[in-house]
């Protein structure tokens, strides 16, 4: 590794002259092959200019790919969109600067060669039936430069010493938010991250322990369980854009306590969205200020992702429902004390329309009694890692639910409310997964800097400094494509399609983030102590829960191909 000397006098021809007009005209390029692939497998999905549901799926190759492809497009758009807030503020700075040009060329590159969807799924131009030729296109002079210049041996090497000298402080890049109000809560939540969190987390792990409820009621103290509610409801009303940010600082520190907020996140759009006035009046306060938990209880066991198979029944009987059958992977489900049940209230509609929501209250669990609700059973689900709330398999017979507890008081309306929070529960999970890339990014550099091997840090090899160098510069691209889905989404703007971008890319960077940081700390990494070993098991749920990574990217191409686009 150059020293620090050698590296500040080269700083300046590391940077690329006139970047930010090199990253335009490399997005054009980009915006024209985008094109050109979405032509392309537009003729295999919609040949009549319709999409076709059975070519979607016998094309999923292709046309996932061209979902991973058009995000990698936004991405970049939002990166450079981020440089030009920092350089009109005034603080577009060397590590920023590297950052930008080091994925522009990561990314180009990829573009042009090959855009890994998984470990051993690589979608290239032939795939979308491309040749060749349609990469002339991308044969500019800018990403030339880009490609050749932009993240070289030389630029890894500085990053690694800003990243380094950095570590104190724990900025690595500036965040451009542009709102002081955001920046205190960023700035509050990362001490609450730091000061109740981190030191704790993993021994909760090793434990398999519940979240203390201290740590619980002191998050509802400070307004997490009501960050999106009106304030006309006990809400604090700060929209997504703060969402993201406490989420995201919160499970940096551990995922599990960055989670807690996702359950009150799904209750709450749901009620504010498709309740009466009524429920709004009574559960929206109740759940803003932590006095209840909620959890949300949609999956079975033989369904997974098919939510139109659902099985479990809701009959009506006088005064209420009496809900009967079976759930799986319900988070925090015995400390919770409602449940958002999904459940068929039509037998004879078939998919989703046959479907109801309702607000289903039950007392809350203890440990010797966790579920202790009548015609209610559950059974732990244990899993490697997402384990401060626990998991749960869920069993109903003859389950009671008062008909006013009915979402909207009219049935058939589930699997659209339902819909209706899935913006929001992407975007939520995107920030979650920021958190855990850029904790990911931090423990590997923290024990690259203390671990000595041959006579020197291993930070001080290119192989480990590099490794270290690309995951602070796409977590902070996935993080700036995150914020755009949030602004979008704040702004009132439909953006389904940029919050699926936003959680499929961000769950693909925390895995790799915390393979890459768990290869850096060697066997170490593999001993349950290291907390990086948490990291990695916390990461890895990530590109399954809230829309596995297939359904995610199928969620992508279907709205890109559709009349929106």
């Amino acid at each position: 590794m150059m020293s620090q000397a050698a590296l500040a006098t080269e700083t300046k021809s590391l940077i690329l002259s006139d970047l930010l007009d090199l990253c335009h005209h490399a997005i054009d390029a980009v915006d024209a092959y985008i094109k050109q692939a979405r032509h392309a497998v537009a003729q295999k999905v919609a040949p009549g200019g319709k999409l076709a549901a059975s070519l979607l799926e016998q094309e999923q190759f292709a046309a996932h790919g061209y979902a991973w492809l058009a995000t990698y497009g936004e991405t970049l758009r939002q990166f450079k969109a981020w440089a030009e807030r920092l350089e009109s503020a005034g603080t577009f700075g060397e590590m920023e600067q590297l950052m930008l040009q080091a994925g522009f060329a990561e990314y180009l590159s990829q573009i042009k060669g090959g855009i890994p969807m998984s470990q051993g799924e690589v979608v290239r131009l032939l795939d979308f039936g491309l040749t060749e030729a349609a990469l002339d296109c991308l044969d500019i002079p800018a990403i030339q430069t880009l490609c050749q210049d932009g993240f070289t041996p030389e630029v890894k090497a500085r990053l690694a010493v800003l990243l380094s000298d950095s570590a104190d402080n724990g900025l690595y890049g500036e965040l451009a938010i542009d709102d002081e109000t955001l920046e205190m809560i960023q700035e509050q939540f990362h001490r609450v991250g730091e000061d109740m969190v981190i030191l704790n987390a993993h021994e909760w792990h090793l434990k398999d322990e519940l979240i203390p409820m201290e740590v619980i009621n002191a998050l509802a103290e400070m307004g997490v369980f009501g960050l999106t509610v009106p304030e006309s409801y006990g809400g604090h009303d700060l929209g997504k854009t703060a969402m993201c940010i406490v989420s995201e600082e919160l499970s940096r520190a551990y995922i599990g306590v960055g989670s807690l907020g996702t359950r009150s996140e799904i209750a709450a759009e749901l009620i504010r969205i498709g309740g009466t006035e009524e429920q709004r009046k009574k559960w929206l306060p109740l759940i803003s200020s932590g006095e209840i938990l909620p959890t949300a209880v949609f999956t079975e066991p033989n369904t997974g992702s098919d939510l139109g198979s659902l099985r479990t029944r809701a009959v009506r009987d006088g005064d209420v429902y009496r809900i009967t059958g079976n759930k799986t992977w319900i988070t925090h489900a015995a400390r919770a004390d409602v449940m958002t049940l999904l459940a068929r209230t039509d037998p004879n509609e078939e998919g989703w329309k046959g479907l109801s929501m309702f607000l289903a209250e039950k007392p809350r669990g203890t440990e010797n009694d966790p579920f202790p609700a009548e015609g209610m059973t559950g059974g732990e689900i244990e899993v490697l890692g997402y384990r401060g709330m626990k998991e749960y398999e869920l069993g109903f017979d003859d389950f009671v639910v008062p008909a006013e507890n009915l979402l909207g008081g009219v049935e058939g309306q589930g699997f659209k409310q339902l819909m209706e929070t899935f913006e929001s529960a992407r975007i939520q999970t995107a920030a979650r997964a920021t958190g855990v890339a850029q904790s990911a990014m931090e423990l590997g550099l923290k024990y690259a800097r203390e671990r000595v091997q041959f006579g020197k840090p291993l930070y001080a090899f290119p192989r480990v400094f590099g490794k270290l160098a690309w995951m602070a510069v796409e977590t902070m691209m996935v993080r700036q494509l995150t914020y755009f889905a949030a602004r979008e989404k704040d702004s009132d703007r439909r953006c389904d399609i940029e919050a699926g971008m936003a959680k499929l890319l961000a769950a693909r960077v925390a895995w790799a983030n915390a393979d890459n940081a768990l290869q850096i700390h060697g066997g170490n990494g593999y001993a349950l102590e290291y907390p990086i070993s948490r990291v990695l098991c916390d990461a890895r749920i990530l590109s399954v829960f809230e829309g596995a990574a297939e359904i995610q990217a199928q969620v992508i191409a279907r709205g890109l191909f559709s009349s929106r686009n």
